[in-house]
Formats: C-alpha cells, structure tokens, sequence
C-alpha cells in the first residue's frame, strides 16, 4: 500500500499510519482485530485458521501493519520482506476467510475511531490484498 500522498481533510498527515494516530493506534487496532475474531461468532471459521493462540500473529500483524501504513518497519527489521503470500499458504484461505478477515478488520477500524475516510480506503486496500491471499475456490 502505503498512502504517500497528503490527504485533503488532513493536509499535515503524509501517511496511513500518521493518519491513524501512530503506533498507539495500530496496536489498538490489532488488538482490537484479533480480541473480535477470538469473540465473535460471526468471524469463526477465520478463527479456526490461527490455532490456538493468536499472541504470535497478534505481533506479527501489529509489526507488519506499522510499516504498510508507512510507519517504521519493524516487520522487515525483524524477517525480511513479508512474502505475504508465501507466509499464508499452509493456511487455507478462501472466500469466506477472506471475507471474514475484511470484515472483522473493518468492525475494529470503526471500533478503534479510525476517521471514515481512512477506514474506506483501508478496507479497498485490505479486500485485494485479502482476495490476492486466496489459495482455496471457496
């Protein structure tokens, strides 16, 4: 992604993750994410994706997200480019996973106040990134 160009509502802010508030507001976002997945009947079989505990991709995401929303890099830092694909392979991953994942996303952006313009264009970003992630027709 990043978004590297300034946003009319918010001249001063060059970037998602300035916009979202920094890395307070990503570790609340992913913390939000991960808790509703962990609660929530709606995103279960999302859920059944991660094992038993979801600390390591809780991490994983926060450090990841930093840096995609043009934060620090502290995913790379820490394991080189993200090969996202690759990373989630062993994982089957089809339409209502990656549905789940969006929308589970989506309800911790509106949750954690990310600003509505934000959120839409994040969610854009999220949804291709998601269906790109596919590995399964259904």
């Amino acid at each position: 992604m990043p978004i590297e160009e300034k946003q009319p509502d918010h001249p001063a802010i060059e970037t998602p993750y300035a916009w979202i508030g920094g890395e307070e507001r990503v570790h609340a976002l992913v913390n939000r994410f991960y808790d509703l997945m962990d609660l929530e009947p709606a995103y279960a079989q999302l859920r059944a994706t991660h094992g038993s505990t979801l600390d390591d991709a809780r991490q994983k995401l926060f450090w990841f997200l930093c840096g995609w929303l043009g934060g620090p890099d502290h995913y790379q830092s820490r394991f080189g480019h993200p090969r996202l694909r690759a990373r989630h392979m062993p994982f089957a991953i089809g339409i209502k996973e990656r549905d789940q994942w969006v929308a589970c996303m989506d309800q911790a952006m509106g949750e954690t106040g990310v600003p509505q313009d934000l959120r839409a264009r994040l969610k854009e970003s999220f949804m291709g990134t998601a269906d790109w992630m596919r590995n399964k027709g259904v």
